[in-house]
């Protein structure tokens, strides 16, 4: 389960039906990052909600690039907070090895949260989730580090509606799916 959790994407996939998974193939495009490449610049402007299909992204404040706040992994979103509040991301993002993603465009996927309500209704709750999930995991390593004992952090992240478990096994076959039929 604790691999399952922190694929973000999931969270997505898990609450969109297929037409929404078709729009997405149709509408994204796949990218392709060099290791060492910048994916997303601190303080710019972000034009895409990004998928990582494979390979792994550093999360670095740009006055301290030695520290790495996070790692992202295949089947993570990146972007997403970036997208739901409109401003400039609050961090680096840099590819650690060659990274395959997949480019949702902002404005595409603007206009169709606008016009499919339907859709809508399903990303931002994914949105939601994922969002969810990240606080749970912050709240987890802040307790991590004041000797919380592992047990009951163990016991916290089965915390999650079995519902929600279940359509991320789900969301698994539809990311792999996704992954097969994004287009160049």
């Amino acid at each position: 389960m604790a691999e399952t959790s922190r694929k973000k994407a999931l969270f997505i996939l898990s609450q969109l039906n297929n037409d929404d998974i078709d729009w997405i193939v149709q509408k994204g495009k796949k990218e392709v990052l060099d290791a060492g490449a910048i994916l997303i610049h601190e303080g710019r402007q972000i034009d895409a909600l990004y998928i990582v299909l494979k390979g792994s992204l550093s999360v670095l404040i740009e006055a301290d690039q030695t520290k790495e706040l996070a790692k992202i992994a295949s089947g993570e979103l990146v972007g997403e907070v970036s997208f739901i509040d409109t401003r400039p991301p609050l961090a680096t993002v840099k590819a650690m090895e060659e990274t395959h993603l997949l480019a949702i465009p902002r404005r595409q996927l603007v206009i169709k949260l606008q016009h499919d309500m339907g859709f809508a209704s399903r990303f931002y709750y994914g949105i939601s989730l994922c969002l969810a999930d990240r606080m749970r995991g912050t709240i987890r390593h802040i307790e991590y580090g004041r000797n919380i004992e592992l047990e009951q952090r163990e016991l916290d992240r089965e915390d999650i509606n079995p519902n929600v478990i279940e359509n991320l096994a789900l969301a698994q076959a539809k990311f792999n799916w996704l992954m097969e039929n994004i287009r160049a």
